[in-house]
């Protein structure tokens, strides 16, 4: 039985598409199951990319989750933003991010540049 594929545009159709995707997600290695399994992920993905958007991560918090996920210290961020006094304003948001900063931070925590060069709000 051949099954006929086409773009998911509605709720319904995804809803639809997830399940048949569950139900076909283990199927053999180069298998008919295998290879519907594939084309359904891709047309899934394509709907949730444009209906489920996911907020663009806050600088800080990416840094504080890559700190935790890590298990790193101020301290340990310190040796990478220079002293431990703008570590501390840097998280607190008192002080903004240097472009040395970003540079050191997406390298040390490999948290991609774009991330960390987006505008936050500073408290006063």
């Amino acid at each position: 039985m051949e099954t006929t594929f086409k773009i998911i545009e509605t709720k319904k159709e995804y809803e639809m598409a997830l399940k048949k995707f569950q139900g076909i997600f283990h199927a053999k290695k180069k298998s008919p199951e295998a290879q519907e399994a594939k084309l359904l992920a891709l047309l899934i993905e394509d709907y949730e990319s444009k209906n489920f958007r996911i907020p663009e991560p806050d600088p800080i918090e990416a840094i504080k989750f890559m700190m935790e996920q890590s298990s790193l210290s101020q301290t340990n961020l310190a040796e990478m933003l220079g002293n431990k006094g703008n570590v501390s304003k840097v998280l607190n948001r008192k002080r903004k991010l240097s472009l040395e900063m970003i540079r050191n931070l997406s390298y040390s925590l490999h948290i991609p540049a774009d991330i960390l060069i987006r505008d936050y709000n500073l408290v006063s």
